[in-house]
């Protein structure tokens, strides 16, 4: 098993739809255009990057085992410790 792990305990927002949409058609844009591309960041003019929403949420294993202690949800709250941080681990540390 590869014990490769995330070198910062960030979670990306890559698979919503709305993002991956956005991704879609800007790729589309740049493919086709039928003009020469100018130099390598000239494609960034052909489609807004206000458009692609990359979300990144950080959250340290402190934060998360406090977030579950201070919870006032009966669902956060059946978890037990090792369940939390099996789920950050998952989410946030392993790759």
């Amino acid at each position: 098993m590869s014990r490769s792990v995330k070198k910062s305990p960030v979670w990306t927002d890559q698979t919503t739809p709305g993002s991956r949409w956005a991704k879609r058609q800007a790729g589309k844009a740049v493919r086709r255009f039928n003009d020469e591309v100018q130099n390598g960041k000239w494609y960034r003019k052909l489609f807004c990057s206000w458009d692609i929403c990359d979300y990144r949420f950080f959250k340290t294993r402190q934060q998360a085992i406090l977030e579950w202690e201070t919870s006032r949800w009966a669902r956060d709250r059946e978890k037990t410790r090792a369940e939390i941080i099996n789920e950050w681990e998952k989410a946030y540390r392993r790759k």
